[in-house]
């Protein structure tokens, strides 16, 4: 009777669903409408920076402060959404890093309107550079467990490649840095869009695999 138990101990572990273990450790999955309304919001704010008549640095100052306090906001949703999992905490310290970083760069631009327009394109590209950065380790430290990471690896390097522009070319006017922020913000908010689609079919390429028990072996 006893020698039957490490058998059957063995032939229910077999029929554990395999890709449960994966789905705790990427929580991320579970959050691929947080990812995708990110994503739209950068569109929409994109598309509004574009369409903008005529820019002054005031309304430039403004328009930035609130756009990467929102996104902000947004990346801090999706980082205490997630599972408390050990693993699932530290994939939520970088969001959480990126979610202060662009609410206190809103905080910043709207709260000192004066700023001058040097230190507005520094916060401006200290901003997109540390959080692109931070979006490129988060990339590499889910190659393993998702599909689709390099979306969010591709976000990630919009952001620096941005950040890197605005530095080179600190001479721009009001209007040419709305311009680039907005051409950004629609490329950046694609990416994230589709990085959450992608999310969505592999959560439920997860959840069909746990509904399969494996078949124990002989």
């Amino acid at each position: 009777m006893q020698a039957r138990r490490p058998r059957e101990a063995d032939r229910a572990a077999a029929t554990i669903p395999v890709a449960s273990a994966e789905a705790d450790e990427s929580a991320i999955v579970g959050m691929w409408w947080a990812v995708a309304l990110r994503g739209a919001l950068n569109v929409l704010f994109g598309v509004l920076a574009l369409v903008w008549p005529d820019v002054t640095f005031v309304a430039l100052v403004l328009l930035f402060g609130a756009y990467a306090f929102v996104d902000g906001i947004f990346a801090l949703v999706a980082a205490f959404s997630r599972s408390r999992r050990r693993a699932a905490r530290r994939e939520r310290g970088l969001l959480v890093l990126e979610g202060i970083l662009g609410i206190g760069a809103g905080l910043v631009t709207v709260f000192y309107p004066g700023i001058t327009a040097v230190a507005l394109l520094v916060v401006i590209a200290a901003w997109a550079i540390v959080g692109g950065t931070f979006e490129i380790v988060q990339a590499v430290r889910l190659r393993k467990q998702i599909r689709g990471e390099w979306l969010l690896g591709l976000a990630g390097a919009l952001s620096v490649a941005f950040g890197v522009l605005v530095l080179l070319y600190p001479a721009a006017g009001a209007l040419s840095i709305v311009w680039l922020l907005g051409a950004y913000a629609i490329a950046f908010g694609a990416v994230l869009i589709a990085l959450g689609i992608r999310l969505r079919r592999f959560g439920r390429d997860q959840a069909e695999r746990a509904a399969t028990p494996t078949p124990a072996s002989a």
